[in-house]
């Protein structure tokens, strides 16, 4: 006769080894999908020819610096965007973060998963700074909505300004179904935050893990409290989203900056419908690592509207990635330095009662 406590603790197991199975999948299939973005971006380069290219990424010389300059403002911003969204009794350190954010933008961009992973990433050493847990998951999750939505209106925003230049484009037309399909994702999105969706989350989860598996029902509880008082204060999420909402307009001045020291007539308008379609692309394919391949293929359809050869176009994206390499990296670095002091700090009490 099996009793209930072994019978939980069986379940239990067999909840995690699914849940260990699917991850191992999705694990595979981001692996794949870095391959095969790796792949795209060296066959676009040599499609196009890699001596143009070189000769176009070695024209835009000083952008490089440039655009370092300009995205480390813009992430700079996007941090502070997040900081604001804390309550302002357990608000963490805005200068954290700012770092934190860095690191969500280099996991996102230099690590072999999906383009969420630098979240899970983000909130995860909020937490070990000593913020809640459950405060820290909240606000990223928040952070990512109002981020998406202002995303949103951005590509709209792109789309307008296509528009009224009279330049149509089946890029164009493919970027306003992207964004006719993110309507409803962004607005299931917002509805699973919300106390409706509890029950729904807790039942799913029971169905992955098992019923009489140990649930995490009093972390799930105390993320919808959390998520319920970050979106009670209105003030804080219109912040939020005007701060996103100017980040997003800065960054088109990448493209301006780029394509100006190419010696290629440009004017912000166009810098804002290339970089306003192209992140609508990078959204699009969140589930590839750092959109390689999609990033490269949407530049050179899009620099094709106002005449930007095909070689400007993907040296332009080599060039925004730079800064992917100068910020991500070290965050990247000391990220892995904080992990191992946190390990070790954890250690030290077992080691020093072993010792007595």
């Amino acid at each position: 006769m099996v009793m209930p406590d072994e019978a939980q603790r069986v379940e239990g197991k067999g909840g995690r080894r699914r849940l260990a199975s699917r991850s191992d999948r999705m694990s595979s299939m981001v692996k794949i999908g870095w391959i095969a973005g790796v792949c795209a971006v060296i066959g676009l380069i040599f499609w196009t020819g890699a001596e143009p290219v070189l000769h176009a990424v070695e024209t835009a010389g000083w952008a490089v610096v440039g655009v370092v300059l300009l995205r480390g403002t813009a992430v700079a911003g996007a941090g502070l965007g997040w900081f604001v969204l804390f309550p302002s009794v357990s608000r963490p350190n805005a200068f954290a973060c700012v770092l934190i954010r860095f690191l969500r933008e280099g996991a996102n961009a230099l690590l072999p998963m999906t383009q969420i992973g630098g979240e899970v990433i983000g909130a995860r050493v909020l937490s070990l700074r000593g913020t809640p847990a459950s405060l820290s998951a909240a606000s990223v999750i928040v952070d990512v909505l109002v981020q998406a939505a202002t995303q949103f209106l951005f590509a709209l925003i792109g789309l307008a300004t296509l528009g009224a230049m009279g330049r149509g484009s089946a890029i164009g037309e493919t970027v306003a179904v992207v964004i006719a399909v993110a309507i409803p994702a962004l607005g299931g999105f917002y509805l699973v935050q919300r106390p409706i969706a509890q029950r729904v989350v807790k039942r799913m989860l029971a169905r992955a893990v098992g019923e009489r598996a140990w649930l995490p029902f009093g972390a799930i509880d105390a993320l919808y409290a959390r998520l319920g008082s970050i979106y009670a204060n209105r003030a804080s999420l219109l912040t939020a989203a005007a701060i996103h909402m100017t980040v997003w307009l800065f960054g088109a001045l990448e493209v301006w900056v780029i394509l100006a020291s190419m010696g290629l007539p440009a004017n912000y308008p166009e810098a804002l419908v290339i970089e306003s379609l192209m992140q609508a692309i990078r959204g699009a394919a969140f589930a590839i690592p750092g959109a390689l391949g999609a990033q490269e293929g949407g530049l050179v359809a899009i620099c094709a509207i106002f005449g930007v050869p095909a070689e400007a176009a993907i040296a332009m994206s080599l060039i925004k990635r730079v800064p992917d390499l100068v910020f991500g990296a070290p965050s990247l670095l000391g990220w892995q330095m904080f992990e191992g002091r946190v390990l070790l700090a954890r250690h030290a009490p077992a080691e020093s009662h072993r010792g007595k």
